[in-house]
C-alpha cells in the first residue's frame, strides 16, 4: 500500500448534489493514478437540506459536513441534527460568553448520542476551506486537501527527510491540479492516525526522542514553523493536530498521564489546533468543561489563533472505566479526570 495517503478530499459547495459527488470522485480518481491511497471523500455546505439528502444517498461513501450551526439550531433542531449517517458540524464559540448551555448540548450529545461525539467540535476564531471535520466551515466554491503525512515519515531518519517527502508531494498535488480553477489548496496539517505509520508519537520514537521531554524543546515548533512556510498553496488550518484517540501512541501516553489537558492545551497554543478527540467520562461535571472552553476561548482570542476542542465519549464509561467506543478510528483507554 503507498503511504501517499489523502485523508480528505473536501469540495466545498453553496449547491451540493450529485453532480458534486462526481466531481470529488474525478478528483480522487485523478490521485489514484499518481500511486495516492484515498482515506475520505467529503463535501461541506451550509446547505443543510441538500447535505441531508447526500447523507441518505452516499452517506456510507462520503463524509458530510454543514458547517458552524448556531447555539439556538442546535438546541432547537437536537435529534433532527443528529439523525444521520455520516455529517459532522461545529458550534462557533468566538467572540461569544460561553456559559453551561452551550456546555449541555455536548453532555446532551453523550446521553442522547454519544457516537456522535466524534462529528461535533466547538471552535474558535475558526478558519474556512479546511478538509478537516468537524471543523471544516463553508466559504466559498472548490476543492481542499488534506494529507496524513505522518505515513510519509516512515522510513525517515529525521525531520528534515521528513520535510523532503512531504515537499514532495505537496508539489506533485499542485502540479496535478494546477489547472483546476477551482482547486483551493492543501491544508498541510499533520493529522496522525491510529496505525503505526500514521502515528506522529510513533515517529518521534523511531527518532530516539522521549514524547515529554519534545514537549518543552522547540520540536514541534519546528514543524509547524515547516507546514506554515513552505506549503506552496495553503489553505485552512494548517497546523499540527494532537488527536489524542487517534494515536494510538499519544492514547497511550494518555493513559501514563504524559497527555493531560493542560498538555494538550499547551502544544496546541504554540504549536497545535486544539484538543481533539479527547475523552471525557460521563461522571464528568460540565463545570469543569466550561472552565476548559473558557480557556480555550481566551487562548485562541489572545494569540489571535484557531483553536477547537472536540470530546468524545462512548456514553457509558465513567473516569477510572475503560472506554468502549466501537470506532475504527478511536483508540479504547482507561479513563482520566479531565
Amino acid at each position: 500500500m503507498s503511504n501517499k495517503i489523502i485523508r480528505s478530499i473536501c469540495y466545498f459547495t453553496d449547491t451540493p448534489s450529485t453532480e458534486i459527488v462526481n466531481n470529488v470522485n474525478n478528483i480522487a480518481d485523478k490521485l489514484i493514478k499518481k500511486n495516492y491511497a484515498i482515506q475520505t471523500k467529503r463535501i461541506c455546505s451550509s446547505n443543510r437540506e441538500q447535505i441531508k439528502i447526500l447523507d441518505s444517498q452516499y452517506g456510507d461513501e462520503f463524509t458530510l459536513s454543514i458547517g458552524s450551526i448556531p447555539k439556538e439550531d442546535i438546541i432547537n433542531h437536537f435529534d433532527q441534527l443528529f439523525e444521520n449517517k455520516n455529517i459532522h458540524f461545529n458550534l462557533d464559540l468566538s467572540n461569544k460568553t460561553i456559559d453551561l448551555s452551550e456546555v449541555q448540548i455536548l453532555f446532551d450529545l453523550i446521553k442522547k448520542k454519544p457516537e456522535k461525539t466524534f462529528n461535533f467540535t466547538y471552535v474558535f476564531n475558526n478558519l474556512p476551506s479546511t478538509p478537516f471535520f468537524p471543523s471544516a466551515t463553508y466559504e466559498k466554491n472548490g476543492f481542499s486537501i488534506g494529507l496524513q503525512p505522518t505515513d510519509l515519515s516512515l522510513n525517515c531518519l529525521s525531520l528534515e527527510e521528513w520535510f523532503s517527502s512531504m515537499e514532495k508531494v505537496w508539489q506533485e498535488i499542485i502540479e496535478l491540479f494546477k489547472n483546476e480553477e477551482d482547486f483551493l489548496g492543501i491544508d498541510s496539517s499533520i493529522a496522525p492516525l491510529v496505525s503505526d505509520e500514521g502515528s506522529f508519537i510513533g515517529f518521534i520514537k523511531r527518532l530516539g526522542l522521549n514524547f515529554s521531554q519534545t514537549a518543552t524543546t522547540d520540536f514541534f515548533l519546528k514543524i509547524t514553523r515547516f507546514i506554515k512556510n513552505n506549503n506552496p498553496k495553503p489553505i485552512g488550518l494548517c497546523g499540527l493536530m494532537f488527536p489524542c484517540l487517534e494515536d494510538v501512541e499519544l492514547a497511550k501516553e494518555y493513559e501514563k498521564g504524559n497527555f493531560t489537558i493542560e498538555r494538550n492545551i499547551f502544544l496546541s497554543l504554540h504549536s497545535g489546533l486544539g484538543v481533539d478527540t479527547y475523552p471525557i467520562g460521563i461522571d464528568e461535571k460540565p463545570e469543569r468543561v466550561l472552565e476548559i472552553l473558557k480557556l480555550v476561548q481566551g487562548l485562541s482570542d489572545k494569540y489571535k489563533k484557531p483553536l477547537s476542542a472536540r470530546f468524545v465519549s462512548d456514553g457509558k464509561s465513567k473516569v477510572g472505566q475503560k472506554t468502549d467506543f466501537k470506532n475504527q478510528y478511536l483508540y479504547d483507554v482507561i479513563l482520566r479526570p479531565l
